[in-house]
């Protein structure tokens, strides 16, 4: 008996020594996280997404994002590296490219090149016809990209995108969110001269980016933050950034421009108590860290997206917390009164009715 208790207490140091000295990927910063808005008025709980229906499902893994090109085809970059065309009614997928990464962000310009934002090869041009995808860039300002994530494009072809962290890549977005340093950076790049440009750095986690309808000011998320940034394109702030919608109720990922009514509509991953509770303790969160994965705290499985006006208000959300629900999801775009969800997991894009369009406000 003495020597089976010798050998349990001589395991159990062992445990306790590598939970508290065993060395890990990340070297937390310390915060304090808001509390969560209530969950009242407009955030009042609802199952809203519960009627979303999946299209593509079968041979369409992780869609991260999706973009439309001119003919309303839609688009999406999956989890094995193609960028594939999903046909809306049928379901039907096509192959266009394989970049070899993982491409996450897509938006095509005018001329019909689709630009893809790949966590693992960069900022990539792609030719839709024959599937040849190009390596744009791969860094700036002499840090390479770690995770280029989102991307849109301006009116006059400038191409706007994300690097989400420079200390992690795609498989590993929540070291990032647990260290919470903050590395991620907001890009430019123009096709005419060929140059790319810092246009924001210090970001909890960039993520998504999008274009204000006049083009005036981009909105970008940062993930571990709960927040939005405004950065200003034009007029006598231009070149500033400042905040555009703080403390939101869960983690913001992919933004959505939708011109029907004028809103912006952003993803979320719910958020995580025990993230919130751990942000002033780094050292505990390097031992969250070594513990095994089935023990680290996960996000419910929670669907989730809200839309936020001009004035960086949440004015809708929409969500369903269900095993069975849609989740994460990490993008919603809005077309022709149809939402359509991409998701970071699950296998297919969703579509489910967007809401309807609030009456005008008569004119004086």
């Amino acid at each position: 008996m003495r020597k089976i208790a010798w050998v349990l207490g001589a395991g159990l140091l062992a445990l306790l020594g590598w939970l508290l000295l065993a060395p890990v990927p990340i070297e937390p910063q310390s915060w304090v996280a808001p509390p969560p808005p209530p969950r009242s008025g407009v955030l009042a709980p609802n199952d809203r997404l519960r009627a979303a229906v999946r299209v593509g499902a079968g041979d369409a893994p992780g869609p991260e994002a999706t973009a439309f090109d001119a003919a309303g085809a839609i688009h999406a970059g999956l989890a094995d590296g193609r960028v594939v065309r999903i046909d809306p009614r049928t379901g039907a997928v096509a192959t266009v490219a394989r970049t070899g990464g993982r491409p996450l962000g897509l938006a095509f310009a005018a001329d019909g090149t689709l630009y893809v934002g790949d966590g693992v090869k960069g900022l990539l041009r792609v030719d839709p016809s024959s599937g040849a995808a190009t390596t744009i860039a791969t860094g700036a300002g002499g840090v390479r990209f770690g995770f280029t994530d989102d991307v849109c494009v301006g009116g006059d072809g400038t191409v706007y995108f994300t690097d989400a962290t420079s200390r992690f890549g795609p498989g590993a977005y929540r070291d990032d969110i647990l260290e919470h340093r903050p590395t991620g950076r907001l890009l430019s790049w123009d096709p005419a001269s060929g140059t790319i440009a810092v246009l924001l750095s210090g970001l909890q986690f960039a993520n998504g980016v999008a274009l204000a309808g006049d083009g005036s000011y981009l909105v970008v998320a940062e993930t571990g933050a709960y927040r939005l940034r405004k950065v200003w394109l034009d007029g006598p702030r231009r070149g500033t950034a400042e905040p555009f919608a703080e403390n939101l109720p869960g983690f913001p990922d992919n933004v959505t421009w939708s011109p029907d009514r004028r809103v912006f509509w952003v993803a979320l991953w719910p958020r995580v108590p025990a993230v919130d509770v751990l942000a002033p303790w780094p050292f505990l969160r390097k031992v969250v860290r070594r513990l095994p994965r089935a023990l680290q705290p996960d996000p419910a499985p929670h669907a989730w997206v809200v839309a936020v006006d001009e004035s960086g208000r949440v004015v809708d959300s929409l969500e369903w917390l269900s095993p069975a629900a849609f989740f994460p999801v990490t993008s919603v775009r809005e077309r022709d009164g149809v939402l359509w969800l991409g998701s970071l997991e699950q296998d297919g894009i969703a579509r489910i009715p967007a809401p309807p369009l609030s009456p005008s406000p008569p004119r004086p």
